[in-house]
């Protein structure tokens, strides 16, 4: 501090050119000091008064800050309803999505449960039908079998018959055919 008020001291007495210096007397200072700003001031600021100035500055200023305050009230309580809104809209998408996802499952079981069904039925007609073939193509075999045996039985027979019989043995058969034959009509009659 010393060594401040030393530098000031030393400019105080140096003369920065012939006639002119510093001042030292501080009440002397003071009173042209203050003349000069006033005679500025009126000068200046003709009907402008300096603490309207600064009252107008400070309400101006209040003014931009409330403003922006409740800018910012505004955007805070547009924000939340937005947030609001889109907490409702997820609980509802939320919602569908567990929605979706039931009737998905349930969807999924009965499509499951008709494609059991529908199998199942399909099976039961394929073995119906397999039964169905099995039973047709056991009967067109033993059909077959019967045809074959009747065959070999009558060529059988027809074979004994032509080997055994002769003429004379074939004339008596025929008449005793007739014989018979003609009762059979008489007792008709």
């Amino acid at each position: 501090m010393k060594n401040v008020t030393h530098s000031f001291v030393f400019l105080a007495h140096w003369p920065f050119a012939g006639s002119f210096g510093l001042n030292t007397d501080i009440l002397a200072t003071n009173l042209i000091n203050l003349t000069v700003v006033v005679g500025v001031l009126i000068f200046f600021g003709k009907g402008v008064c300096a603490s309207c100035l600064l009252k107008d500055l400070l309400d101006n200023r209040k003014q931009r800050i409330l403003s922006t305050i409740r800018n910012s009230e505004e955007l805070r309580r547009g924000t939340l309803e937005q947030l609001e809104k889109a907490r409702i809209r997820l609980q509802k998408v939320e919602l569908e999505a567990d929605e979706y996802r039931m009737n998905g499952y349930s969807e999924i079981e009965r499509e499951k449960a008709n494609l059991i069904n529908a199998t199942s039925i399909s099976l039961e007609q394929l073995e119906k039908s397999k039964n169905e073939t099995l039973y047709f193509e056991k009967q067109r075999a033993m059909n077959q079998v019967r045809q074959r045996v009747f065959q070999q039985a009558v060529q059988g027979a027809l074979g004994t018959l032509n080997s055994c019989l002769n003429t004379e043995l074939h004339f008596r058969t025929i008449r005793a055919n007739i014989g018979i034959l003609g009762a059979i009509e008489w007792k008709r009659q």
